[in-house]
């Protein structure tokens, strides 16, 4: 299952953070090398050297926003009295409520909450990105072209620096992208999980097939559309998420939850 809490290893790094534990597996960092390693050679320019030292940008700026996205669900918990602890590991992070909060048990609605908290904190620290540059009149290495050009976000001053310029092209597609990802309504995605708590809100009993056979159909129609345009890496992603939406709709239930 997608969204299991890895098991701890020796080379795990944790720590805290606004008093909320968080524990980076030691997986977390190979996944990060080679989900980026394309784009850090374009960056290198066929210097090793180099290479090395965007890959390490690239790991950083990973970690970070993934931390921006978890503490995003992890203040929605305690905002709602449930206590809660992040792990960072291979397929990305989980915010994960302990078991003696105050409130053990929250609400359609709340969940809904929680789940569009960790993509709505990435988006508005792409956000604060956007408007800093647009500020200072720069380029803004805005990751969608069509709105980038309608925004006028290409007109301005190119920044000097290749590494200060890799590091805001690294945080803005992190930063936008896989927010928007999570919103497609799969589960176990944020996106499935709010349609989800959306369907129990409304009194639908069974919710979690509902959710699940959208999911199947979403996450086939997504994973084909990235074979289509050569991302093998989103198809391969996809088809395991429409994989797992199958295997929910077999047991006869919804095994996510946040």
């Amino acid at each position: 299952m997608l969204l299991a809490e890895p098991q701890p290893t020796p080379a795990d790094w944790q720590f805290e953070l606004a008093g909320i534990p968080v524990r980076v597996s030691g997986w977390f960092w190979l996944a990060a090398v080679l989900f980026g390693f394309s784009t850090c050679q374009y960056y290198a320019g066929g210097d090793q050297r180099a290479l090395l030292g965007y890959l390490i940008l690239w790991a950083v700026v990973v970690l970070a926003s993934i931390l921006v996205h978890e503490l995003g669900h992890a203040l929605a918990f305690r905002f709602f009295g449930q206590s809660a602890h992040i792990v960072i590991y291979h397929f990305g992070g989980l915010a994960i409520p302990d078991r003696w909060g105050r409130q053990r048990s929250l609400r359609p609605v709340q969940r809904m909450i929680v789940s569009a908290a960790g993509p709505l904190a990435q988006l508005a620290l792409a956000a604060v990105i956007v408007l800093a540059l647009v500020a200072g009149g720069w380029f803004v290495p805005f990751p969608i072209p069509s709105i980038g050009r309608a925004l006028g976000l290409y007109a301005g001053r190119e920044i000097d620096s290749r590494i200060l310029s890799a590091v805001l092209d690294f945080l803005l597609w992190v930063n936008i992208f896989w927010p928007l990802l999570n919103l497609v309504p799969v589960p176990p995605l944020d996106g499935g999980q709010i349609l989800r708590e959306g369907l129990l809100a409304v009194g639908l009993a069974n919710a979690h097939q509902v959710a699940a056979m959208i999911g199947v159909g979403v996450a086939a129609g997504v994973a084909y559309w990235g074979y289509m345009r050569g991302d093998h890496y989103l198809g391969i992603m996809f088809a395991m998420l429409a994989a797992s939406c199958w295997q929910s709709l077999s047991l006869g239930g919804g095994p996510w939850r946040r």
